[in-house]
């Protein structure tokens, strides 16, 4: 193998395992998140959003190592919807903040 061939390699696995732990943090927080807050704002159900999440980061995780190449990049499209979307919206929804959107009584 040659170096060039060997540095695109390398540069494949390295955004495999970002995409995957992209994946996977969208995921662990839609888990974290009250169902109640996803149907607050108007999005889809949290039953729903997890297994989209987890649907992409079982697609990331075969990545890793050129287990299916380009696809698992793709699937990091979910991760990112929730992360810049879904997620913001949640944010008063979350457990430890005490109180939901205007001072509401939380979730």
């Amino acid at each position: 193998m040659n170096l060039f061939g060997a540095a695109q390699n390398f540069v494949l696995l390295v955004l495999t395992i970002v995409v995957f732990v992209t994946q996977l943090v969208a995921l662990i927080d839609a888990a974290r998140r009250p169902a109640g807050a996803f149907t607050a704002e108007g999005k889809l159900s949290k039953p729903i959003w997890l297994a989209i999440l987890g649907v992409a980061a079982a697609i990331g995780f075969i990545g890793i190592g050129g287990g299916i190449g380009f696809f698992s990049i793709i699937a990091v499209v979910p991760a990112m919807i929730y992360l810049v979307d879904v997620r913001p919206r949640l944010t008063p929804y979350s457990r430890g903040q005490g109180n939901g959107p205007a001072g509401g009584s939380g979730w």
